[in-house]
């Protein structure tokens, strides 16, 4: 019985997290740079409470600038106007969220989720059909795990299982550091926006740390043949 020679392994995709918006110009001024400076996989849009008509025209505002650069539109919540609104798809927070979205999202439009405490929750998403599993984010008193036990959850995630895995990154150096765990994804936070550089140059960052923990890496050996 031999072993099929280790293959490279894909490089991780940016995920892009938006501030928290009231207002939809803000961001397209910055947003076609961003997103031609970096493969980013996907914008998660994260808007401030009001109600669903003004949502959904801010929501619509948004959504040519991220989709038309082949980048997926998904929605903090409000699953409700995925369709209205021409997202593609929700984020969700815990397993009860997901399952109560799965039938409004599923099999046209893509459900990811966080909020996972345990493994056991983690691989219950998996099985409900979760296109994609967060780990790192902020609970909602602003709590994260420690960088090791994200990383930990990140490399368990990469060699057991097929599904997708994101890590939240916090700051720049936790982009490289996920990128090392082995996550398909890397769910760039707030320090995106908050740099002193601005936007473009701390993209243009963690492209970089993505790029050279990627290159630090050992290739993905396949599965032993018989």
């Amino acid at each position: 019985m031999g072993s099929k020679p280790a293959s490279p392994r894909p490089l991780p995709r940016l995920y892009l997290s938006t501030p928290s918006i009231d207002d939809p110009q803000s961001l397209l001024g910055d947003l076609p740079a961003l997103l031609a400076e970096a493969d980013v996989a996907a914008v998660l849009l994260r808007l401030k409470p009001a109600d669903p008509r003004t949502l959904i025209s801010r929501i619509k505002v948004l959504a040519p600038a991220i989709q038309d650069k082949g980048a997926a539109l998904l929605l903090e919540g409000h699953v409700d106007l995925v369709a209205r609104a021409g997202a593609d798809g929700a984020h969700l927070s815990g397993l009860e969220a997901l399952e109560e979205a799965l039938p409004t999202l599923k099999p046209d439009r893509i459900a990811g989720v966080g909020g996972l405490a345990t493994r056991h929750d983690s691989m219950t998403a998996g099985e409900l059909g979760a296109d994609y599993v967060l780990f790192g984010e902020p609970d909602a008193q602003g709590h994260r795990p420690s960088l090791e036990a994200i990383c930990e959850r990140l490399q368990w995630w990469d060699e057991v299982f097929e599904l997708p895995s994101a890590g939240f990154a916090g700051t720049l150096d936790e982009v490289g550091a996920f990128t090392a765990a082995g996550a398909d994804f890397i769910l760039a936070g707030d320090f995106i926006w908050t740099a002193s550089e601005g936007p473009l140059a701390a993209l243009r960052s963690a492209k970089e740390a993505i790029r050279k923990a990627h290159a630090a890496m050992p290739a993905r050996a396949e599965a032993p043949q018989g």
